[in-house]
């Protein structure tokens, strides 16, 4: 795995240290031209980002991330490793560094659906959802390795906000996974556009989420644009921040017309709003 630098004047997400949320971890000084450090939370690598000359871990927390004390492995750059003394390898190499996830409760949503078969699922609609989930839960744990990573988003598709993330979700009064996203009400056929410039990991119709775009920002980062009416793009394609991806609807299971918008980092997905840097990105 070839982990590279970003930018010197990298924007980072607000920090946030919950589940949901992301965890900044500085890693050390980050001089000239030197690659960065390599970070491991859990199985998954992690994004590090120069800022203000030094390195910074970049951590995407889980929903499901227990409160407490958790460790990130880091390991120096390969040829630090190489220059290492003789018997010193990788595993010699490597550090742990610990950090705190806060407890946080996310208020609660309840959705009623005229389609029930939308929540009590046939055997055959279950079997179906199940193959999706793993094969999206797949695409999540993506990894690409890039030195320009835009970690400074803007909003898909101008609207209402009508879902914020992290609610624990009822719908006709069974409880279901909670809320992994952001959703934002706009008429159908509405722009979507990409919050950053990337390329198109993969695209596809699925049970819940409807027609879905997954776009790979590089090192781990990934946005998610679900219930589309339309999609516009596919797989491979490179897209610019403000590209349109497709065009705002109802598909999967959904009350009425909006954009799900959802950001993954390090395979967990994240607070979206914790990327939108400028006051009038937030809605």
């Amino acid at each position: 795995m070839l982990l590279l630098p970003l930018p010197a004047g990298a924007t980072l997400p607000r920090v946030a240290s919950v589940p949901g949320g992301v965890a900044l971890l500085p890693l050390g000084p980050a001089t000239g031209t030197a690659a960065p450090p390599r970070a491991w939370f859990g199985e998954q690598p992690v994004l590090v980002a120069r800022r203000d000359g030094e390195w910074v871990a970049v951590v995407g927390l889980a929903l499901d991330t227990p409160p407490g004390r958790h460790e990130l492995l880091v390991q120096p750059p390969p040829a630090v490793v190489a220059a290492s003394p003789a018997g010193e390898g990788a595993a010699a190499a490597s550090t742990r560094v610990a950090f705190n996830v806060g407890a946080k409760e996310y208020p609660a949503q309840r959705i009623t659906l005229k389609d029930s078969s939308k929540v009590d699922l046939s055997a055959a609609d279950l079997a179906r959802a199940e193959t999706e989930i793993a094969e999206i839960r797949r695409l999540q744990r993506h990894w690409r390795a890039a030195d320009d990573t835009d970690l400074e988003f803007i909003v898909p598709a101008e609207g209402r906000m009508t879902g914020r993330f992290g609610l624990r979700r009822y719908f006709n009064g069974a409880a279901r996974s909670p809320h992994a996203g952001f959703d934002i009400a706009a008429a159908r056929g509405s722009p979507v556009r990409a919050n950053a410039h990337g390329i198109v990991l993969a695209s596809g119709d699925y049970f819940f989420n409807g027609r879905t775009v997954f776009v790979d920002h590089g090192n781990g980062l990934l946005s998610v644009y679900c219930h589309l009416d339309r999609v516009d793009v596919q797989a491979g394609d490179a897209v610019v921040k403000g590209q349109r991806l497709g065009l705002v609807g109802m598909s999967g299971r959904a009350t009425g017309p909006h954009l799900h918008w959802g950001v993954v980092l390090n395979g967990a997905l994240v607070d979206p709003q914790l990327f939108l840097a400028a006051r009038g990105n937030r809605r």
